[in-house]
């Protein structure tokens, strides 16, 4: 029987997100902490990037063994149009990334560290964040969609993701609220949650 890349990706989808949500709650985070000590903090955020990577592996694979129909290609010169937004979407994540400080968010700065590591970070209200709350999620969803071609398997990945990408950035504003109380409540009321502003709200910084 043949397998429908659509169904593939739907199906590992309910493996990947649940794994993939629970490494990164909190209450979870807090019991891997006490079950293996001061050494967690040091390496939690490396290793839950390497592992989400590993994770995503498959995705690619059905992708492209199991790709579906194609249901469109976008020609020239309108493709490179697509892929020329895509690579400006990168480097704006880039920007983002160096922002908020690479290392710490692919949690290099956090080996060698005993103790929790991000305690002590600041709420980001400048740059893109004074214009999105949250644009790492906004520029990768972005970055699926401008897709020059487009398959069956990929459009069900990219719905997937999509909703995926807005129930992560509902899960980290809960956590930024629970860390910076009113400030976040202060800086929420300023930016909105993805449609970017046009022009950069003034916050002050916490």
């Amino acid at each position: 029987m043949e397998i429908s890349g659509r169904l593939a990706i739907s199906a590992y989808f309910l493996i990947f997100a649940p794994v993939h949500s629970l490494l990164a709650d909190p209450a979870f985070k807090s019991w891997a902490r006490r079950a293996i000590g001061p050494a967690f903090d040091s390496w939690q955020r490396l290793a839950y990037n390497l592992l989400a990577l590993i994770m995503i592996l498959p995705f690619l694979f059905i992708l492209l063994f199991l790709p579906g129909k194609t249901l469109y290609l976008v020609s020239a010169p309108c493709n490179y149009l697509l892929a020329l937004g895509q690579l400006l979407l990168v480097a704006a994540m880039l920007m983002t990334l160096r922002q908020t400080g690479a290392a710490s968010f692919l949690g290099l700065s956090h080996i060698g560290n005993k103790g929790r590591t991000d305690d002590g970070r600041r709420l980001v209200t400048t740059g893109l964040y004074s214009r999105t709350r949250n644009p790492l999620f906004l520029f990768a969803a972005l970055i699926l969609w401008l897709t020059p071609l487009m398959t069956e398997s990929l459009l069900s990945f990219n719905i997937l993701a999509t909703i995926y990408f807005y129930l992560g950035a509902r899960h980290e504003e809960r956590s930024l609220k629970a860390k910076y109380g009113e400030a976040y409540d202060e800086y929420k009321k300023s930016v909105p949650m993805f449609l970017p502003r046009l022009r950069s709200a003034s916050i002050n910084s916490y």
